[in-house]
């Protein structure tokens, strides 16, 4: 599925995007901590620490750390798409829900979007409304 016509142009690339959802979503996939004071070993215990939530998680590190690697325009459509697949707005209202974002933008944007239980599902959505899906996004890839 490529991008319709006469829709907005995106900063960020529909792959960039799609990283940070599939990123998101393993992240999400994680629990809070369970028993942050367990003196057991990890393979004992069938490795459920792998699953938990941790400040020091590299999934979180590495997503943190590409969101501010994105440059301004890039982040800034980011918080946007957020916003469209969450439904508050539609594509016909993308320069003003965009303004918005820029508005808001500030230098905490990976802690911000990391702080959205629904990123992935939010930014999928998004960019489905810009013709984009993420099969299209990972032939692109490979």
């Amino acid at each position: 599925m490529s991008k319709l016509p006469n829709l907005p142009a995106l900063s960020i690339s529909p792959e960039k995007a799609y990283f940070i959802a599939a990123k998101a979503r393993q992240f999400d996939a994680k629990d809070g901590l369970t028993d942050p004071e367990s003196g057991s070993n990890a393979s004992d215990d069938g490795m459920r620490s792998i699953l938990e939530d941790r400040t020091d998680d590299p999934v979180l590190i590495e997503l943190a750390s590409f969101i501010h690697d994105l440059n301004d325009d890039e982040q800034i459509d980011l918080v946007a798409l957020a916003w469209l697949g969450r439904g508050d707005g539609d594509i016909g209202n993308w320069d003003e829900l965009r303004a918005e974002a820029a508005r808001a933008h500030n230098k905490r944007t990976a802690a911000y979007l990391l702080g959205k239980p629904m990123l992935a599902d939010h930014l999928e959505e998004a960019l489905s409304k810009f013709g984009h899906s993420s099969e299209e996004s990972e032939a692109d890839l490979f």
